[in-house]
């Protein structure tokens, strides 16, 4: 799409990205579709799936209170749950503030287990464009390999698209090949149609993931949040060959609500979703739980 330098064909070159994709969503429809699809859980409460969603678990600290201390130890957790549990896959990644970057790259061992920072102004999104860049610059040079970053809500919300869009490829230009998961607040959005044109503009802006929530606004994550989201996933994989990846994240607190986003993916998007490289599910809660049910005990490892 070329840039024009008039306002207009900006804004018409948005609307013709959204007018490609069937916007126009029934919040009460896509209830009732979301819960047909959820009602399938149980076909997947199998040993199987709870391991790849472990495995799929973006390990989350993000506490006023996180300290050097707080995350040595947490990162230390991660580091010895091989030796713990040599038959599972550790986490996907540990997920901290930007300042912790450093911490957790200086401890981390597990090759595969990345690092991800939340950045740009995170939760609120809340600031200006070049804090945001310097911020995700930071991380990524104390030796973040991933960044989580919220859209700016309010520019969406009164149609900016432009604005919205033009701040997502900015700072997808810093992350370069490192993967930029963005995160639509979708409980902000309030309705399905707001979610649907906040994923395709992220997407078109450059996200390599699209992220439902922060978990510090409530609703966070939700099935008809998750429905809507991989929908335009898999639209927009239909229309170009390229897969994005999905993340429900926030208020994800027993292994039955994980399971229902693992169907949901599953039913939309299909088996090939269905690993750490297009699947994460952003918690802490969580590890726990799903390694009780894997171990067959109660566990309290991390």
């Amino acid at each position: 799409m070329e840039h024009s330098h008039t306002h207009l064909s900006d804004f018409d070159r948005y609307e013709m990205a959204l007018s490609k994709y069937d916007v126009a969503l029934n919040d009460d429809e896509i209830a009732a579709k979301t819960a047909q699809i959820a009602a399938k859980w149980e076909e997947n409460n199998t040993d199987e799936a709870k391991r790849l969603l472990f495995g799929c678990i973006d390990l989350t600290t993000l506490s006023t209170t996180d300290s050097e201390e707080s995350v040595q130890a947490f990162t230390q957790r991660v580091n010895q749950f091989d030796e713990a549990y040599p038959h599972l896959k550790n986490v996907a990644a540990i997920c901290v503030y930007p300042n912790f970057a450093g911490t957790v790259r200086n401890i981390l061992e597990p090759e595969s287990v990345r690092i991800a920072c939340v950045s740009g102004g995170f939760p609120s999104s809340q600031t200006f464009t070049e804090v945001k860049i310097a911020e995700t610059s930071m991380a990524l040079l104390e030796g973040a390999d991933e960044i989580d970053i919220v859209i700016p809500v309010g520019k969406f919300l009164t149609g900016d698209y432009e604005g919205m869009c033009e701040e997502v490829q900015e700072l997808k230009a810093v992350c370069r090949e490192r993967t930029l998961k963005v995160i639509l607040e979708t409980g902000a959005l309030q309705t399905a149609a707001n979610i649907k044109k906040a994923a395709i503009l992220s997407i078109y802006a450059g996200a390599d993931f699209i992220k439902t929530s922060t978990g510090k606004q409530q609703p966070a994550a939700t099935p008809e949040a998750a429905y809507v989201m991989c929908t335009a996933i898999k639209e927009y994989y239909e229309q170009t060959g390229t897969r994005i990846g999905f993340k429900p994240a926030g208020g994800i607190n027993t292994v039955r609500d994980a399971l229902v986003y693992y169907t949901l993916v599953k039913e939309i998007l299909g088996e090939e979703w269905l690993n750490d490289r297009l699947f994460r599910i952003g918690t802490s809660r969580l590890a726990n739980l799903l390694l009780s049910e894997i171990a067959g005990q109660e566990t309290k490892f991390f």
